[in-house]
């Protein structure tokens, strides 16, 4: 009867250490939440911000409550063509050009990693140069201008961007992963490479697909150096660099229309700006959530 009164006194016990958090779980939970709280609070502040009177944020700044309410910035943004355009702009820049990339990068990762003869070594040498130095800017802008002809034009932005050499390398360590009796398999029973590809090596990728698709997203739609070369036509701004000459140039607002007898509120549009265009990408990060962290790790190892 002891014995049996000490085994479940025992079993209690090690239950209750076990649920009991270790003191490095405590003090990770707090650094976390920390530096979440460092992440919430200045992006509230510019939500905030942008639904401020203008005037209240040019005398006493930001404020965590919206003290006056105002939508007289996102009723500027809505009601005119110029954001809607630059919004069209950056949609098709990001859909297009990371659909276009993701192709591109997954048809150069894939014959890499199957290191084809005479095929995939030359692929490997010309994707990676481009990680130790580039052409410089003079000659990007030449072959843009002067002989591809795309100056103000969508793709003026999306060719340069076209194949990341980090993406590719993270890419190809994930289809080298893919199990190769499997497509040992589909070779005996008659299927080519591009069938084997198709069928087999995207299928089984999904999880570095998203990943690699989520970068190009993002890399796109925050995109505005390159559309600020070859971009001169205002009704072709993609919304980062509306965005970027809003805050850099303040006559750049008078672009944006206004009721009659008021004024342009700068502080509080730039703000608006700001929201309006990181809505969109932040919104699509849930989606690609599952998928991350299995991308991540699958591409960082080499099997």
């Amino acid at each position: 009867m002891t014995s049996s009164v000490a085994k479940v006194t025992s079993r209690a016990t090690a239950r209750k250490r076990r649920t009991r958090p270790e003191p490095f779980t405590i003090v990770s939970m707090i650094g976390v939440g920390l530096f979440m709280v460092l992440c919430v609070v200045p992006f509230w502040m510019i939500v905030s911000g942008s639904f401020t009177d203008e005037q209240k944020l040019a005398t006493t700044g930001y404020s965590l409550l919206p003290k006056p309410f105002s939508l007289a910035s996102y009723e500027m943004i809505f009601t005119g063509p110029t954001v809607l355009s630059a919004y069209t702009a950056s949609v098709f820049i990001t859909v297009v050009g990371t659909a276009l990339a993701l192709a591109f990068t997954s048809g150069l990762s894939w014959v890499i990693a199957r290191r084809l003869p005479y095929v995939s070594r030359p692929l490997a040498v010309f994707a990676f140069i481009p990680m130790l130095f580039t052409g410089g800017l003079v000659p990007l802008y030449l072959l843009v201008t002067q002989y591809l002809k795309l100056q103000n034009t969508y793709f003026a932005v999306i060719l340069p961007l076209l194949i990341a050499p980090f993406l590719v390398f993270i890419q190809v360590s994930a289809f080298r992963q893919l199990p190769e009796e499997i497509m040992e398999s589909a070779r005996i029973d008659g299927a080519g490479e591009m069938q084997i590809f198709f069928r087999i090596g995207l299928p089984l990728s999904k999880p570095i697909l998203a990943v690699v698709g989520l970068f190009y997203a993002v890399h796109y739609w925050n995109e505005w150096f390159t559309a600020l070369l070859f971009i001169s036509e205002t009704d072709k701004y993609p919304l980062p660099l509306l965005l970027q000459n809003l805050v850099s140039n303040v006559s750049f607002s008078q672009m944006l229309p206004t009721s009659s007898g008021q004024s342009t509120p700068v502080y509080q549009l730039r703000l608006a700006l700001t929201v309006v265009t990181i809505g969109p990408i932040l919104l699509a990060y849930p989606f690609a959530q599952r998928y991350f962290v299995k991308g991540i790790t699958l591409g960082a190892t080499k099997g």
